[in-house]
Order: C-alpha cells, then sequence, then structure tokens
C-alpha cells in the first residue's frame, strides 16, 4: 500500500448525519482529537434535507443553526381539548440538517487536522493501534483511513432481537398558506384530533414558523409504514378538516421512521470501534426523540477524550429504558389508550418536570410521582410479564431520521 492510498486522524466519524456531525463539532469545540468525518457521496446514498428537534435550557452551542425556538407547547386530546403549558426554562427548538452541515463543515475548515471526506464507507475493523476504515472515493479508488477510535454512525443492517418493535414513521409538510393560521409562539406537539389506526396512534405536529408558514406533519405509533398516498391524504385531511388551513402551498416535504423497540443496542464492536446515533441506542424507545440525547453523548465523548478516557456512555440510562419496554409493550399490546396517555401526561405532570423525565434527567422519586399519574393496573401488568418474555430477531424495516 502507498501512502496515497493510506491517511490517519486521531478519530474518523463515519456519517454526516445528526450523530456524526454533533460528535464532529463537540470535538472541535473541545480541540480534542483531529477528526475525518467520512460522508456519502452526492447520490442514493446520501439522505435529503431533515429536520431535528429538541428541548434545552440555556446556550448548548448550537444557537447559529436553530431555525426557530418556541417557549409555549401544546397537546390536543383525542377529545379536542387543549393543554398549554410553558416549560421554563426549556424552549424547544428547531433545525434544519443543511445548516448543522454548514456549520460543522466551516468548523472542520478551520481546525488544526479536521477535514470532510465525501466517500462511501465500506468497512470498519479492527486494526493495530486502533481500527481503520476502508473508503471507496466517488471516482472509484480505494482509500484506507486509519484512527485510535473509530466511532460508526451508519444505519444497522438488522435490529437486535427485542421483546416489542414500533416505529414512529411519518411524513411532514412545509406549508405556506393564503391567510395567517399559525400561532408563531405555540408548537403543537400532538395533536390527536386525528382518526386513531386500528393498532397503536396517530398525531398531528405542528411546528410555525411564521403566521403563515409551518411545517404540518402526521406521525403514528405502529408496526408499520404507510404508503405515500396514505401519508398525504392523512395530511390532507389533518390540514383541512382538523386545522382548517384554507388554500395553502406545499414548498418542501418530508418523510421518514425511526425504530421504538426495547432491543439492546450494542455501543461497543470493537476495542476502538464504538457505535453512536440511533445504530447506538440515542433513540429514546418510547417517544422517538434522539437529537438531544446525540448532543449529551457527543458531548461526554469528546470530554473523555479530552481527559484521555476510552469510554463512551451509554445515551440513556437503565431506568428509563425500563420504563420505556413497558410502556412500548403496553401500547403495543392495546392495554393504555396512547392519545389518552400522552395528553394526561402533560394535564398532571408539570411541564419541566415531564421533559426533565423524557430526556432521562428525573429523580428515582420524581419518577415514581410520573408513575402514579399512569394508568396502574396495566403498567404493572405489564412489567410482570416482561422478565418472562425472550427477545427475537426480525429483519430491520427501512428507516430515517424525522424531527427529533
Amino acid at each position: 500500500m502507498t501512502p496515497r492510498d493510506a491517511e490517519t486522524s486521531d478519530v474518523v466519524v463515519v456519517g454526516g448525519g445528526a450523530a456524526g456531525l454533533s460528535l464532529a463539532h463537540r470535538l472541535t469545540e473541545t480541540r480534542a482529537a483531529t477528526v475525518t468525518v467520512v460522508e456519502a457521496p452526492d447520490g442514493p446514498l446520501r439522505p435529503a434535507e431533515r429536520t431535528w428537534c429538541y428541548w434545552h435550557a440555556g446556550v448548548d452551542g448550537l444557537e447559529e443553526v436553530v431555525r426557530a425556538s418556541w417557549s409555549v407547547l401544546r397537546v390536543h386530546g383525542a377529545d379536542g381539548r387543549p393543554v398549554t403549558v410553558e416549560p421554563a426554562p426549556f424552549t424547544y427548538r428547531m433545525v434544519r440538517s443543511t445548516d448543522l452541515e454548514h456549520m460543522v463543515h466551516d468548523r472542520l475548515a478551520h481546525s488544526d487536522g479536521g477535514r470532510v471526506l465525501h466517500a462511501t464507507a465500506e468497512t470498519v475493523r479492527a486494526a493495530p493501534g486502533g481500527a481503520e476504515v476502508r473508503c471507496v472515493l466517488p471516482g472509484g479508488r480505494s482509500l484506507t483511513l486509519h484512527a485510535r477510535r473509530v466511532f460508526d454512525s451508519r444505519p444497522l443492517p438488522a435490529l437486535p432481537p427485542a421483546r416489542t418493535r414500533l416505529l414512529q414513521h411519518f411524513r411532514g409538510w412545509f406549508v405556506h398558506t393564503d391567510t395567517d393560521r399559525f400561532d408563531p409562539a405555540v408548537a403543537d406537539l400532538m395533536d390527536f384530533r386525528v382518526p386513531q389506526p386500528a393498532h397503536g396512534l396517530a398525531f398531528g405536529y405542528v411546528l410555525p414558523l411564521a403566521p403563515n408558514r409551518a411545517l404540518v406533519e402526521y406521525t403514528e405509533f405502529s408496526r408499520g409504514t404507510l404508503t405515500t398516498e396514505a401519508y398525504e391524504s392523512a395530511l390532507g385531511h389533518y390540514c383541512q378538516e382538523v386545522l382548517g388551513l384554507g388554500a395553502l402551498t406545499v414548498e418542501h416535504t418530508e418523510q421518514g421512521a425511526i425504530p421504538m423497540t426495547d432491543a439492546r443496542f450494542p455501543r461497543r464492536t470493537g476495542a476502538a470501534v464504538f457505535r453512536i446515533g440511533t445504530a447506538g441506542g440515542a433513540t429514546r424507545p418510547a417517544t422517538g426523540y434522539t437529537f438531544a440525547a446525540v448532543q449529551r453523548q457527543s458531548r461526554a465523548i469528546a470530554a473523555a477524550l479530552r481527559d484521555g478516557r476510552g469510554t463512551v456512555p451509554a445515551p440513556h440510562g437503565r431506568r428509563a429504558l425500563a420504563m420505556d419496554a413497558i410502556l412500548l409493550r403496553a401500547l403495543d399490546r392495546g392495554r393504555i389508550d396512547g392519545p389518552d396517555f400522552f395528553t394526561n401526561l402533560f394535564r398532571r405532570i408539570p411541564a419541566e418536570r415531564l421533559l426533565r423525565f423524557l430526556d432521562g434527567t428525573t429523580s428515582l422519586r420524581e419518577e415514581w410521582g410520573i408513575g402514579r399519574c399512569t394508568p396502574t393496573r396495566p403498567m404493572l401488568s405489564t412489567a410482570a410479564e416482561l422478565p418472562f418474555l425472550p427477545r427475537r430477531s426480525r429483519p430491520v424495516a427501512q428507516t430515517g431520521e424525522s424531527h427529533p
């Protein structure tokens, strides 16, 4: 192998999605390591522009890429009654993938030893002194990247064995209405005034960007995805029959699916190879939210590398995953009413505490109080049966990244 066929960095990040870009961003912030980000070249492997949302309090280093934020959140119950909350000090924030990509690429270009490589990563494996990533460049030439550590965010070929598997799947329209129809101060997280599927649950989701512009989505938690025609029909019904938007123009669309499962995702696949993002278990099983966990884990990894530690923390704690496993099973088996369950959480629990709970940062005492606000009997019976249920393998469904 000639020198031009091999290159070296402290860290190689495989994948330019939310997890890969966020880790590269935190590594340049801390100057913890030289880093190469391997992104798919233009073509079928490169994902379309996506929207990511999360809540946070205070400054987090992403301010320049936040397109919009909301300090007031709303949930509409299936009965039509709204629940409006102000979760201060949290705000709900929107990031577009192209904005994050441009910022991180610029930071890498101006950092010592940082860069983006447009190539197809074919294999990641252990190597003397760390690991190596074998890539194919757009012109067809092979290139091997050597690194002390590799962080791989590529989707898994198959989900790990699980007891419960659901998908959060959606289609969204960026709409422009002929007249002012939205309140830019209020984000609708869940609007259950839509027809509910026979299995799982469905809701609308509205992020207003201006009085006459918004991202409007139709989302389901269920076992399988819909056809594009079915999503379009559901969106049309929601926009006109529920929201009453009138004449509108669809300027852009998004579609994707995220696994909601109690599978155990391996965070480490070799002595120097780590999984991050959804592939590493960053997606919160019961909600599909991923972006906030990716930020926490990225900051922790950057701090560990800066301090000379080789550990990668889990994206979510064991208690949070155990509670999510119970909820997923109860929802999948129809033991709880999904719309009522989520609506009542917002009705009965202070919003700031609920968001901390969804982030996995509440205390055991707080979680006990939240548990008392849920349907006790079906949740306890589900908790009792879970330890005796086997985890089974199943081919992975087609997934993609969504607003969480």
